[in-house]
């Protein structure tokens, strides 16, 4: 069911918000200031595309950051988002008005480029309703074929307005449709739609000229871009409906340069649907479940080939664990320097571990850890691989960029515990 108008979940969709980023505004919201796993919890995602997803509404303004530990995210209220949103359409507005004459004036200087014997003719078009009115008469009278080269907020705002309905008729009466557009995940569903009556191919590469060809009658020029530029000129469009024979053959050949090597859509739905790897979750109390579940696995892959022997890769598993290990420290950790995220992990392994974490030196970097996995007897080989991988993801996740740690003595650790340098590669 559609949500009603004017709900909050809508109204942040519409304000080009990813429904996972709305639904983590809607939890913080009703909820209060929340983790980044307990706001996972709460929407059913992955803690890790919650975080991406956090710090997208972070960097909107939606949500910020509390000053507690772990670190906590509260939503802008609802009543002062929603007044943004007002002040915002009313200055596009205002600025549109203001840029409309401009705007104009110098596309149709244009059309000095294109020769004076070429039956220049344009049509400026102000506004969705007044283009999905004009295309729909266009499409109507197309012949032969339609070529569309378009962003996927486009596809779905002339949905919206009726215009893919046009687009059917047309292509049930032999019609061709050819739609490039830029497919990605939150544009599934439109991009299905579109499939049942049109050829639609993903765009390898960027998508800098948006038009609509029809026949080689004229072409749509969409001169402010759908919802690709913050919030500006989303409410309101300009187009350039040209006749100009220059206009239609350049579209025509800019769409023809993006077909060749773009992605049949039908494909691109199974990448994006169907990734090749998938995950065995390892939950505390229950560790047993996701190792029985790959004993199954290759007992299954064995018989099924007659193969009588494995073997697997143990150092590669230790670093993956270690790897997750380390993104998840690093979330529930509060650093922004080399420093802080020195302090920030002695005071975690404190709080959570065994182990004891100690800064030594500073320039460069270095952590004494005693009582670690390298330092225990019976598992020196696991710590060996895993404790310089678990640090050095922590500080890539926390600082971003490239991390060197050093792997410990195995001839020292014993008596003096771990020593790890870390220095940024």
């Amino acid at each position: 069911m559609a949500p009603p108008e004017g709900d909050i979940r809508s109204l942040l969709t519409a304000h080009g918000i990813p429904d996972k980023g709305a639904r983590l505004y809607l939890a913080a919201s009703h909820g209060g200031p929340q983790t980044a796993s307990e706001l996972a919890r709460l929407t059913a995602m992955h803690r890790v595309e919650a975080y991406r997803f956090i710090q997208q509404l972070i960097d909107q303004g939606l949500l910020h950051e509390t000053t507690t530990r772990p670190r906590r995210f509260a939503a802008l209220p609802p009543e002062e988002l929603v007044d943004r949103w007002i002040r915002e359409a009313a200055e596009n507005l205002r600025r549109l008005q203001r840029d409309r004459d401009r705007v104009v004036a110098s596309w149709l200087k244009t059309r000095e480029l294109l020769g004076a014997t070429d039956g220049r003719k344009f049509t400026v078009l102000e506004g969705r309703e007044e283009r999905n009115r004009f295309l729909e008469k266009r499409l109507g009278v197309a012949e032969r074929q339609i070529l569309m080269t378009v962003s996927a907020a486009t596809l779905a705002s002339l949905a919206a307005g009726g215009v893919d309905r046009a687009l059917r008729d047309a292509s049930e009466r032999g019609i061709r449709v050819r739609i490039v557009t830029e497919i990605y995940r939150p544009d599934l569903a439109g991009v299905r739609h579109y499939l049942d009556f049109a050829e639609v191919r993903h765009a390898t590469r960027p998508l800098m000229h948006r038009s609509i060809v029809v026949d080689r009658a004229g072409a749509l020029v969409l001169i402010s871009a759908e919802g690709e530029t913050s919030r500006e000129a989303r409410d309101e469009q300009i187009a350039l409906w040209s006749t100009a024979p220059a206009v239609v053959d350049l579209s025509r050949e800019y769409h023809q340069r993006q077909w060749g090597p773009g992605v049949r859509g039908e494909t691109r739905l199974v990448e994006i649907e169907s990734p090749s790897m998938t995950v065995l979750p390892v939950i505390a109390g229950r560790e047993r479940e996701p190792f029985r579940r790959l004993r199954e696995i290759a007992t299954l892959g064995m018989q099924a080939t007659g193969v009588r022997e494995l073997r697997l890769s143990v150092p590669g598993m230790i670093e993956e664990i270690a790897e997750q290990l380390g993104r998840q420290i690093a979330d529930g950790i509060d650093a922004r320097t080399v420093e802080e995220v020195g302090s920030a992990l002695a005071q975690y392994y404190t709080a959570h571990t065994r182990a004891r974490l100690e800064v030594t030196r500073t320039r460069p970097l270095t952590f004494r850890v005693q009582n670690c996995f390298a330092c225990t007897d019976g598992s020196t080989e696991i710590g060996r691989v895993m404790c310089p991988c678990l640090l050095r993801t922590v500080f890539e996740n926390r600082l971003g960029g490239r991390w060197e740690v050093s792997k410990p003595d195995p001839t020292r650790h014993a008596t003096r515990g771990c020593s790890f340098v870390v220095k940024a590669a």
